[in-house]
């Protein structure tokens, strides 16, 4: 699956993840390869990436938007 993650200013990553965990504003989802499409809002919390390798990343946020369809996925937040 391929990661965007957005703010106003820069992007934050750009690359192949194998999980990416979401706090939803209607509660943490994660997303896995072949996910079906969905659009959901975040409200503040910590996203959870691991890339094709292994490595964690984490990025705290004060909120935003995710998008997934056919697996690229995009997420636009406020700040983080």
């Amino acid at each position: 699956m391929h990661l965007e993650i957005i703010t106003p200013d820069k992007k934050l990553f750009d690359g192949e993840v194998s999980l990416v965990q979401l706090p939803g504003s209607k509660g943490s989802f994660a997303i896995l390869n072949n996910h079906a499409p969905i659009i959901s809002t975040l409200d503040s919390g910590i996203i959870k990436v691991q890339d094709t390798s292994g490595k964690e990343y984490a990025f705290k946020t004060n909120g935003g938007v995710v998008e997934n369809l056919s697996n690229k996925i995009v997420v636009l937040v406020e700040s983080a």
